[in-house]
């Protein structure tokens, strides 16, 4: 069986930057299950897994147009300390969840100057190449629910409790 629309499949895999840091791995726990064909995870890896088999082991470069975009400054912006009540300390690094037109965003405090705050409302992996080592360890297809639903449910196809 191949990668193909509408399969369930479950991936080993490490991430690095550029650089050879590790920024995720599924080596500590389950390998990751996702549903192919529905977005369920960026693009380049997507494509990359398509056609695979079981048992396949490979590594992929995805660019950032690929993965989580290229970095955009309009999404940067500076707001009033006074929106994060209840906050008592603010230090570059920290995320706070913002309402944003399409949901719920991610922002990263770059710095804290006076009562000024400066967000990054960018992906942290925003503009960065990305570098995937993958193992294929199971194919299946997917269940109508999953199917309905757009992403995998549990090992069985069915939703976890």
């Amino acid at each position: 069986m191949q990668v193909s629309e509408n399969q369930v499949v479950s991936i080993d895999y490490t991430l690095k930057n550029d650089q050879g840091e590790v920024l995720d791995s599924s080596a500590e726990g389950e390998p990751l299950a996702y549903l192919h064909g529905h977005h369920n995870v960026i693009s380049g890896l997507e494509n990359a897994l398509t056609g695979k088999s079981v048992g396949d082991t490979f590594t992929v470069t995805i660019p950032p147009e690929e993965a989580y975009g290229i970095r955009d400054e309009s999404m940067t912006q500076t707001v009033p300390r006074h929106l994060f009540q209840g906050v008592d300390e603010i230090v570059p690094g920290m995320k706070f969840h913002a309402e944003a037109e399409h949901g719920v965003n991610v922002v990263t405090v770059l710095a804290v100057e006076g009562d000024q705050v400066h967000l990054d409302a960018n992906h942290e992996l925003a503009g960065q190449t990305l570098h995937f080592d993958v193992t294929i360890r199971d194919i299946r297809p997917a269940t109508e629910d999953e199917i309905t639903h757009g992403h995998a449910h549990g090992p069985d196809g069915h939703h976890a409790h």
